[in-house]
């Protein structure tokens, strides 16, 4: 809570040598700062949403414990996915139709908007990295800070007739909600029934989904999700062809890292799965799905490494140069609990105990493998900013921490994880 009121608060200080921006005018600075840690305005405003939104926290405050112990296993899979799209749908929908979930991937500078430019799949991936760095005919930065793989996913989307912003902004809801999903039959493989089970209510209306509805990397994330957790049910040894899982881990992980650079990152859980089960068996298979991502892409002309390289010379020529390290180093974490939630910056602490760790228990495995990627990306200074959204693929993970403190506490827990969410999303109009 100290460190959210420092970041919320220094801002506004306007500080010389504490800020979160510099070399900026009195108005770039409101755009830019005005709500730091978080980007967006603040307005506090309600919608008929707002009374659908608080129906669903109750609903599961009051009932998702008990439930989550009883619900055959199968149903409450798709009993949380479906609770998190609604959850995230009327956060969405407390912005309005169109300013909270249709123009999140309108405008004339996003995928969509790119879409015209684009004639042929292997012509974009041979020629995409040309057009990265500032300049003439360059991608917009929301373009070209990713791989050619999200521009590729909405180009399918377009071609396949789910054309426009509603269709991309469905799809990315849908998807990255499915997250949830995945986090439950992972830990069910690495840490039991009865875990997955304490789990499920928190992955269900966790505060990210403020930005899952709507933003791409909810896309990108449940892709890698879902890899992750082919991987964990091979190495778990609970699929009937753990070779074929394996396999199918290693496409999904190696063709997330053609949508977004950062989620190279998900090597470190993908570590933790091995050490958690003590089976390093399904690396081969998942290394052989990797590779053939990677030949596919690298044969059309596009090397992985080579856009890295030109997305940083991008980012450090743009607005990463004016967002000073001394107040995001610590301001990304205080985004960062914002998406996760007060109760789980709380529950992290039981992740790291010495105990559960040296018995190879999953879940705090897990977590521990996360918290040491969300370190990683922030000592890198790669990640300045906005990482509510951009470290979304990993606090779908770090949400269910809660999990970890006594079940007397869960509803409680789940009441303010609920309202976490609900400040952020009735106070700021957030920009993702």
């Amino acid at each position: 809570m100290a460190l959210l009121a420092a970041a919320f608060e220094i801002p506004h200080l306007h500080l010389a040598w504490l800020t979160p921006v510099t070399h900026q005018t009195a108005g770039q600075y409101r755009v830019l700062a005005r709500t730091a840690p978080i980007l967006g305005n603040w307005l506090p405003h309600a919608d008929w949403s707002t009374v659908v939104a608080v129906l669903v926290a109750a609903t599961v405050i009051l009932t998702g414990p008990a439930a989550a112990r009883t619900t055959p296993w199968r149903w409450l899979v798709l009993g949380t996915w479906a609770t998190s799209a609604a959850w995230a749908m009327s956060l969405a929908l407390i912005d309005g139709w169109k300013r909270g979930f249709v123009g999140r991937m309108a405008g004339g500078s996003g995928y969509l908007a790119t879409i015209p430019r684009v004639t042929s799949v292997p012509g974009l991936v041979r020629g995409f990295a040309s057009h990265i760095v500032d300049g003439p005919g360059s991608w917009h930065i929301s373009v070209a800070g990713d791989p050619p793989g999200a521009l590729l996913t909405f180009v399918g989307l377009n071609r396949i007739g789910l054309k426009g912003p509603t269709w991309a902004s469905g799809f990315c809801v849908l998807v990255g909600t499915s997250a949830a999903a995945a986090v439950l039959i992972t830990i069910r493989a690495l840490s039991g029934e009865d875990t997955a089970r304490r789990v499920a209510p928190f992955a269900a209306i966790g505060p990210t989904a403020v930005w899952i509805a709507v933003s791409a990397d909810a896309y990108f994330g449940a892709v890698a999700a879902w890899g992750l957790t082919l991987l964990a049910l091979a190495s778990a040894r609970t699929l009937r062809a753990p070779a074929v899982g394996a396999l199918g881990a290693g496409l999904l992980l190696g063709g997330s890292i053609y949508l977004d650079y950062g989620l190279i990152l998900m090597a470190i859980p993908v570590l933790a799965v091995v050490i958690v089960t003590r089976n390093a068996r399904p690396l081969i298979g998942a290394a052989v799905g990797a590779v053939l991502v990677a030949a596919l892409f690298t044969a059309w002309g596009f090397w992985w490494f080579d856009g890295l390289s030109l997305v940083r010379q991008r980012y450090w020529a743009g607005i990463a140069a004016d967002r000073p390290f001394a107040y995001w180093v610590w301001g990304n974490l205080a985004s960062l609990t914002c998406a996760i939630g007060v109760a789980a910056a709380i529950g992290l602490r039981r992740a790291f105990n010495g105990t559960a760790l040296r018995a190879r228990c999953g879940i705090n495995g897990l977590l521990v493998a996360f918290v040491l990627v969300i370190v990683t990306a922030d000592l890198t200074g790669l990640s300045k900013g906005e990482t509510e959204r951009i470290w979304l693929p990993f606090a779908v993970w770090l949400v269910v921490a809660p999990a970890l403190l006594p079940r007397r506490s869960h509803r409680f827990c789940i009441g303010v994880q609920a309202l976490g969410a609900l400040l952020i999303n009735s106070l700021l109009l957030t920009t993702w």
